[in-house]
C-alpha cells in the first residue's frame, strides 16, 4: 500500500491499527529543556550557583577545587574527583551535591565549606533536582558578567519611520525590518502560503479551531480573485469571533499562573475563579486596552468599585499557590506571609515588566541592577492583599439585597437580645443560691471512666453536649474508643463489635477517598488512634448483642496519647455528655451517669450548666420558643440569594510599615521601605513614591500606573513580545518572562519597539497590533523547509519562513471533539472537570477515565487545578498552574499516541467521528462508503483526499469498518500539525 497509507500494522486479535510514516503520530521523544524547569533554574538555582560556587567550581576559578565543574550542565553530569556525578535527576536523595550543600558529607565535601545555605535555598535544589535538574547551561562558562540601567530592555522605546531608505507604514515596516535581517544573512522570505494553508494557520492561530471545508473553499475562491481583499476580511472575521477571546483569553491565564486551586499540601479547589477566566476571555474579546486590564488586574476594586466585572480582575493577586495549612508557630506564619506576597511580586514582575523582581528578594539582583530595596518597595504595594473571598455585586444589588435582609437581621437581632437577657436573669438568679462544688475533674481526652450501680440494659445512649473547643454542642467532638463494661469478676466490653456490639451515630466528616474512615463504627472497632468525628445529632447509640448487666463506660479521644488535654490539630475531646440506658429497646431511658459533677472546663461551660439546671418551666418554655423564633428567621435568611463571591482577595491597611529583610530572613528586619516604582527605570520614565503610611489601594494602583504609562518601555515591549510570541510559536525575545540579562537578546529589536509603539498607537488594544502582522507578508509566507536557508538559520528566527507548530492542548483536544461532532461551544460559566475531585482536610484529584458530554466543551472552559494530571492535556504540554508558563514545552512522547491511540476519550470520538460522516455523507440509506471516506478528509483536513488514500482507507473500511478509520484519521500528524 503506498501513499497517505505506508504501512499498516494491525494488532494480533483486538483490531488495534496503528498507522505510520506520512500520516503516523511521532513517537520518538524530543530533546526539549522543560520551560518551567528552566525558569526555576534561571530565578533559584543559577544565581545560587553563580555566588557561592563559582569561585571554586567553574572554568574561570582560580583553582577549580576536586576537580568539579558547575559552570555547566556537562560539568556536573561529569562530577569531580569522587568519580560520581554530582546530581541524579529526580532523585535528590541521591545526588551527591545535595548532600554536601546539606552538610551530610564529610567536612572536605561540605558546601559551602565555611557556612551551610539557608534550609529555603536548600529546598530549592532538592526540588530543582527533583523535577530533573533542568539545565539550559552548554559548553563551557563564559565570563559571568550583569546588567545595569544601560540593559537594552530598559531604554526608551525608538520609533521607526524607515526602513532601506523608504517610509513604510503598517506591515509594511515588519516586512521591511524582517527583510533587512534576511539580508545581512544572505537570506530572502519564501514566497505565499496558499489558500487553505493560510487560512488553517489563521484559524488555528486567532481562534484555536480549524475552519469548516466551506470556510476554506469559500475562502480559496475568494482568494483566486482578490488575495489581499479576501485576507483582510478574514482576518476582521476571525477577530470578531468569539472564539477568539477563549484562545488569547488561555495564552494569558498562562503569564498570570492561573489556576484554580490553592496548591501546597491541602490544595483545595476553587469553585468562583471561573468569574476571572470569563472576566479575561470577555475583556480581550472586547479588545479592551491593555493598559486598562492590567490596572484592573492590580486594582480594579479601586478604580471599579461596585461593578464586579471589573473588581473581578484583582483575582489576578489571589489565583497564585496559596499555602492555608494554618501553621502556629508565629516564625512559620511570618514566612509564610513573606512568600505569599512574593508570589504576588513575582506574578506582576514577570507578567507585565518581563523581569525578575523576585530574585532581589534577598540580596541586590546578581544580573540586573534590581537593589534588594526595590523589591521590597514593590512588596509594599501588596502588604494588605489577603488571600480570600469577597462580595462581587453592584451597588443596585446590594441595596435590594440589604432590602430583604436587613429586616430579618433586625429582628434576629431582637430575639437574641430577649434570648439573652433571659439568660443573664436565670444566671444572675442561680449567682444567690448556695453553690455546689464539683469534685470530679473535667473528662480526659485519653481516658475518662463512669461508673454507676449495675443495670440491666439491652442499649445504652452517649449524648454529647459539649466539647473542649464547643462547650455548648457536641457536634465535631472525636471519640477513638467508646466500651460498655459489664458486671462481674469476668468484665468484659460488651460494646465491641467483636463481641457483637452494634453502634449507630452521625458522622461529621465524610472522606469521599476513604469510605467510613470517621465513621461510627470506630469507637468499637477495639483500635485507638482513628476516631469517630461526632455529627449531628451529637448521639452514640450502643446495642448489645443481648440485655446485659452493666456497671461502667469508659471513653477517649487519644487513648494512646497519655494526656487529659486533646493532641492539637486532632479535634476537641468529650467534655459534657450525659449516659442513659433502655431495657425496651429504646421505648424508655433512665440516665445513669452524667458529668455535671464534674468541674466546668470554662466560664462559658458553667454558664451553660446553670441555664440548663436553674431555669423554671416556664423560662425554659421561653428559650425554646424563641430558638424556634430565631431558626425560623435564619431559615428565611438562608433562603434570600446570597450576593456573588470570588475568590478575588481580601484588602485592609497595613498594620506596620514594609521593612527590609536582611537575606530574605523575615527574623532579621532591616531599614523601612516606602511604596514606589523600581528606580531601575527612573532615567526613562517618570518614578513615583508614596508615603509609608499610605492607603492600601493606593499603593497598587500607583504602581499599576507606573506599570502602564507610555513612558515605560518594558511593559509594552514584553506584551508586544507576548504577541508576536503567540502568532509565531516564539517571541523575538524567546525569553517572554525574562527581559533582564538572564533573558535571550531580541532578534530584531528595531521591530521589537515598533510593535510596542504601534500597541501604543493602538490605545493598547490588541486587535490592532494583530491585524499589523496577520496581514504581513512575514506571517502569510509559506511554512516551506529550504535546505540552504536552514544551514544559515535552523529554527528560521530570522522568519526565512513561517515556524510550522504542532497544536497546543486545548487545541488538540478541541479539534478532535469538533471533528467528531460532539464539541460544546458554550461560551462561560462554571467549568467542568476530566477529573474526581475528593477532599479530606487534603485534596485529591484522581483522572477520570470515563467522560460524558457535560465535558465536550472547549478546554479553556477546564477548571484546572494545581498538581492535577488530567489525559490529553497533560500529555500534550499543558503547563502545572504552579507556575507561569509565559512559554510552554512542546514535547513529542510515546505518552501522546498512546493516549490518541488507547484513552476512552478517543475511543469514544472516533465512534462519534464514524456517526458523524455516516449521517452527513453516507447518502439516503448510509452506504455510500467514498462519500463517506470523502467527508471523513474533508471534516478532518478541510482538503479532498488523493485516489491513493481513498484506496488505502477503504481497504482499511472494508477489514476493520468505519470506526478504525476514523480512529486512524484522528492519530494523524496532518491533524494536529499545521504545515
Amino acid at each position: 500500500m503506498k501513499g497517505y497509507f505506508p504501512d499498516l500494522i494491525r494488532g494480533v486479535g483486538c483490531g488495534v491499527i496503528l498507522l505510520v510514516g506520512g500520516m503516523g503520530m511521532g513517537m520518538a521523544a524530543e530533546a526539549s529543556v522543560d520551560a518551567e524547569g528552566v525558569v526555576f533554574f534561571e530565578e533559584k538555582i543559577r544565581p545560587v550557583l553563580v555566588e557561592y560556587c563559582y569561585d571554586c567550581h567553574s572554568a574561570g576559578a582560580k583553582k577549580v577545587k576536586g576537580n568539579l565543574l558547575l559552570d555547566t550542565k556537562a560539568g556536573w553530569e561529569r562530577g569531580g574527583d569522587s568519580g560520581e556525578a554530582s546530581l541524579v535527576p529526580g532523585d535528590a536523595g541521591a545526588s551527591l551535591l545535595i548532600r554536601s550543600l546539606a552538610h551530610a558529607e564529610g567536612a572536605d565535601l561540605q558546601m559551602p565549606p565555611k557556612k551551610k545555605l539557608p534550609e529555603r535555598v536548600i529546598a530549592d535544589f532538592v526540588t530543582w533536582v527533583e523535577m530533573g535538574a533542568p539545565d539550559p547551561r552548554t559548553g563551557v562558562a563564559g565570563e559571568v558578567k550583569r546588567a545595569d540601567k544601560s540593559w537594552w530592555s530598559l531604554q526608551p522605546l525608538k520609533a521607526v519611520t524607515e526602513v532601506a531608505g523608504n517610509v513604510v507604514e503598517g506591515s509594511g515596516v515588519i516586512d521591511g525590518l524582517v527583510e533587512k535581517g534576511l539580508r545581512e544573512k544572505g537570506l530572502a522570505m519564501n514566497g505565499a502560503a496558499g489558500a487553505r494553508e493560510l487560512i488553517r494557520r489563521m484559524s488555528y492561530d486567532v481562534t484555536g479551531l480549524p475552519p469548516t471545508m466551506e470556510e476554506v473553499r469559500e475562502f480559496e475562491s475568494a482568494f483566486a480573485k482578490d488575495e489581499e481583499r479576501s485576507v483582510v476580511r478574514l482576518v476582521d472575521r476571525l477577530l470578531a469571533s468569539p472564539h477568539y477571546g477563549e484562545r488569547w483569553g488561555r495564552h494569558w491565564l498562562d503569564v498570570v499562573r492561573f489556576g484554580e486551586s490553592r496548591g501546597f499540601e491541602r490544595n483545595l479547589i476553587h469553585d468562583q475563579l471561573w468569574l476571572f477566566r470569563d472576566y479575561v476571555i470577555g475583556s480581550i474579546n472586547e479588545d479592551k486596552p491593555f493598559n486598562q486590564f492590567m490596572v484592573e488586574h492590580l486594582a480594579g476594586d479601586v478604580v471599579g468599585k461596585d461593578d464586579p466585572k471589573v473588581e473581578i480582575g484583582t483575582a489576578f493577586l489571589t489565583s497564585g499557590p496559596y499555602d492555608d495549612v494554618g501553621n502556629q508557630d508565629a516564625l512559620a506564619q511570618a514566612v509564610i506571609r513573606s512568600d505569599t506576597l512574593d508570589d504576588m511580586v513575582t506574578a506582576t514582575g514577570s507578567a507585565f515588566l518581563g523581569l525578575t523582581v523576585n530574585c532581589a528578594r534577598c540580596h541586590h539582583h546578581k544580573f540586573d541592577p534590581i537593589p534588594t530595596e526595590d523589591y521590597y518597595r514593590i512588596k509594599s504595594a501588596f502588604e494588605g492583599v489577603q488571600h480570600g473571598t469577597r462580595t462581587l455585586a453592584t451597588a443596585e444589588e446590594k441595596r435590594r439585597f440589604e432590602a430583604v435582609t436587613k429586616p430579618l437581621e433586625g429582628r434576629k437581632g431582637e430575639l437574641g437580645k430577649e434570648k439573652l437577657a433571659l439568660q443573664t436573669a436565670i444566671v444572675e438568679r442561680a449567682k444567690l443560691l448556695p453553690k455546689v462544688e464539683a469534685t470530679r475533674p473535667v473528662a480526659s481526652a485519653q481516658l475518662t471512666e463512669e461508673k454507676f450501680e449495675p443495670v440491666r440494659a439491652g442499649m445504652l445512649r452517649f449524648t454529647v453536649l459539649g466539647t473542649s473547643a464547643t462547650v455548648t454542642s457536641g457536634v465535631n467532638g472525636r471519640v477513638d474508643e467508646f466500651e460498655v463494661w459489664s458486671s462481674g469478676k469476668d468484665s468484659r466490653n460488651v460494646a465491641l463489635a467483636a463481641n457483637g456490639g452494634k453502634v449507630e451515630g452521625a458522622a461529621g466528616r465524610v472522606a469521599e477517598d476513604f469510605d467510613g474512615a470517621y465513621g461510627v463504627q470506630r469507637v468499637n472497632d477495639g483500635k485507638y488512634g482513628v476516631r469517630w468525628i461526632i455529627g449531628s445529632p451529637a448521639v452514640l447509640v450502643v446495642k448489645f448483642a443481648k440485655p446485659e448487666l452493666i456497671e461502667r463506660v469508659t471513653f477517649s479521644h487519644d487513648r494512646l496519647a497519655g494526656k487529659d488535654e486533646p493532641v492539637p490539630g486532632l479535634g476537641p475531646s468529650v467534655v459534657e455528655y450525659e449516659l442513659e440506658v433502655s431495657e425496651d429497646e429504646g421505648k424508655t431511658w433512665k440516665r445513669v451517669a452524667d458529668s455535671l459533677d464534674r468541674k466546668a472546663l470554662n466560664e462559658e461551660m458553667a454558664r451553660a450548666r446553670t441555664l440548663r439546671l436553674g431555669s423554671t418551666k416556664e423560662e425554659l418554655e421561653r428559650l425554646r420558643e424563641l430558638d424556634g423564633e430565631l431558626a425560623e428567621v435564619q431559615s428565611k435568611l438562608s433562603a434570600v440569594a446570597p450576593l456573588p463571591v470570588a475568590w478575588a482577595g481580601k484588602f485592609s491597611q497595613p498594620d506596620k510599615p514594609t521593612v527590609v529583610f536582611r537575606g530574605g530572613d523575615v527574623s532579621k528586619p532591616g531599614e523601612v521601605v516606602k511604596p514606589s516604582s523600581l528606580a531601575v527605570l527612573d532615567a526613562v520614565t517618570k518614578g513615583y513614591e508614596l508615603p509609608v503610611e499610605a492607603k492600601e489601594g493606593e499603593r497598587r494602583l500607583a504602581l499599576a500606573k507606573w506599570m502602564v504609562d507610555d513612558g515605560n518601555p518594558l511593559t509594552a515591549r514584553v506584551l508586544a513580545n507576548r504577541v508576536w510570541h503567540y502568532h509565531f510559536g516564539i517571541g523575538l525575545v524567546d525569553t517572554p518572562g525574562d527581559f533582564g540579562f538572564l533573558g535571550s537578546l531580541p532578534t530584531h529589536p528595531e521591530l521589537l519597539d515598533w510593535l510596542a509603539l504601534r500597541l501604543q498607537h493602538h490605545g493598547w488594544k490588541l486587535k490592532g497590533l494583530h491585524r499589523d502582522i496577520l496581514l504581513s507578508r512575514t506571517y502569510r509566507q509559506s511554512a516551506k523547509w529550504d535546505e540552504k536557508a536552514s544551514k544559515v538559520d535552523s529554527a528560521s528566527r530570522l522568519l526565512w519562513r513561517f515556524p510550522p507548530r504542532r497544536l497546543g492542548a486545548e487545541e488538540v483536544r478541541d479539534t478532535v471533539l469538533l471533528v467528531a461532532g460532539r464539541l460544546d461551544v458554550k461560551m462561560g460559566g462554571p467549568g467542568f472537570r476530566l477529573y474526581d475531585y475528593k477532599n479530606d482536610n487534603v485534596s485529591t484529584y484522581v483522572p477520570r477515565e470515563v467522560v460524558g458530554p457535560e465535558t465536550y466543551r472547549r478546554a479553556v472552559y477546564h477548571q484546572n487545578a494545581r498538581a492535577s494530571v488530567v489525559d490529553v492535556l497533560s500529555e500534550f504540554d499543558f503547563p502545572d498552574t504552579a507556575f507561569a508558563a509565559p512559554k510552554r514545552a512542546n514535547t513529542t512522547t510515546p505518552m501522546q499516541a498512546l493516549v490518541m491511540m488507547n484513552h476512552s476519550f478517543a475511543m469514544d470520538m472516533a465512534k462519534a467521528f464514524a456517526e458523524r460522516v455516516k449521517a452527513e455523507f453516507g447518502g439516503d440509506d448510509g452506504g455510500d462508503v467514498e462519500g463517506q471516506i470523502r467527508g471523513a478528509f474533508a471534516v478532518c483536513f478541510q482538503r479532498e483526499p488523493r485516489d491513493d488514500e481513498i484506496s488505502a482507507a477503504r481497504e482499511l473500511w472494508q477489514e476493520h469498518g468505519a470506526v478504525a478509520l476514523c480512529r486512524a484519521l484522528l492519530n494523524t500528524n496532518e491533524l494536529i500539525y499545521l504545515e
